[in-house]
């Protein structure tokens, strides 16, 4: 690189090689302040036994930690969420695939339509969790209303009120509002493939199927993976649907781990232990990550 000095803010000359340091600091700055310190506090709270009620503050090392193993609580809100993230991520990429090929094709109106593919992810989420849960409502939702108007349920079903249907109901509102984001992203992925090479596969006879399969997918899976990890961990991390929609409950069947690292830290003031929750939440995040990271690269090695 060159060793050529410029001048910076008037009067400081400096390589051209430093000047980038110079540049990213107030960047990592702000990174420092806004992300590490909260983390490092977080984690320096998890060692303690912290509680507003009992006003306690003491050194416990790992006792939360070892707490949190034992908890019947923790281990159902991990359940939930690793249920929720799975079916949601799967169901969004395998709609929002097919989002995206419909998108990608010639029609008439196109540009209306991916338009109007966006209007669902950019409400807000917490208009969103409001919405579906007026659509599950029991007496008067839209939801109860068309499937005993086409007779598919003989009475009114109590959707957020049944455990065994208030998750799917929370999956269904995840879906509808997240699907765009992925089908978007795999649209922009299906626009960089060069039509050259399917018209060279269609006059050596390939099919369809074979085009999907041999040309479309393999050169769509390092984007299509950036696409389902950034969905991965927003789904792991999901508050305000849940929250809004129904609260954890009915009797913790929807209960995720951010719900109730909530609960622990503002409604028993146990700071300690929620602190260790949000610990766990932030490591799980962390795995998932370099997980999806180290597979994207070696997907990009050997395509």
């Amino acid at each position: 690189m060159s060793s050529r000095k410029v001048t910076f803010m008037g009067k400081l000359r400096v390589s051209e090689k430093n000047l980038g340091y110079f540049l990213v600091i107030p960047a990592l700055a702000v990174v420092a302040v806004m992300a590490f310190w909260p983390t490092l506090a977080a984690f320096w709270m998890s060692l303690h036994d912290i509680s507003l009620i009992f006003r306690t503050n003491r050194f416990i090392g790992l006792e939360n930690f070892k707490t949190m193993a034992g908890d019947p609580a923790f281990r159902n809100a991990l359940h939930n969420t690793v249920y929720f993230t799975a079916i949601s991520v799967a169901l969004e990429t395998l709609l929002g695939l097919v989002m995206a090929l419909v998108m990608n094709g010639a029609f008439k109106g196109r540009g209306a339509v991916r338009a109007s593919v966006l209007v669902p992810w950019a409400i807000p989420t917490v208009v969103t969790s409001t919405m579906w849960k007026w659509i599950f409502n029991t007496d008067y939702g839209l939801f109860n209303f068309l499937l005993k108007r086409f007779h598919v349920i003989s009475s009114y079903l109590n959707w957020l009120g049944d455990g065994k249907l208030a998750m799917g109901c929370a999956i269904m509102a995840d879906v509808w509002k997240t699907t765009p984001f992925i089908a978007l992203i795999l649209l922009a992925g299906l626009q960089t493939i060069s039509h050259d090479l399917y018209e060279a596969a269609m006059i050596d006879g390939a099919n369809w199927w074979q085009r999907f399969t041999r040309i479309m997918l393999p050169l769509l899976l390092p984007i299509g993976l950036v696409a389902v990890l950034l969905r991965t961990l927003d789904a792991f991390r999901v508050f305000a649907l849940i929250f809004v929609l129904t609260g954890g409950g009915p009797a913790d069947a929807t209960e995720v781990l951010s719900t109730y690292t909530y609960k622990v830290l503002f409604s028993t003031s146990n700071f300690g232990y929620g602190s260790a929750l949000a610990v766990s939440m932030f490591v799980s995040v962390a795995l998932i990550s370099l997980v999806f990271l180290n597979f994207i690269r070696l997907v990009t090695r050997s395509s």
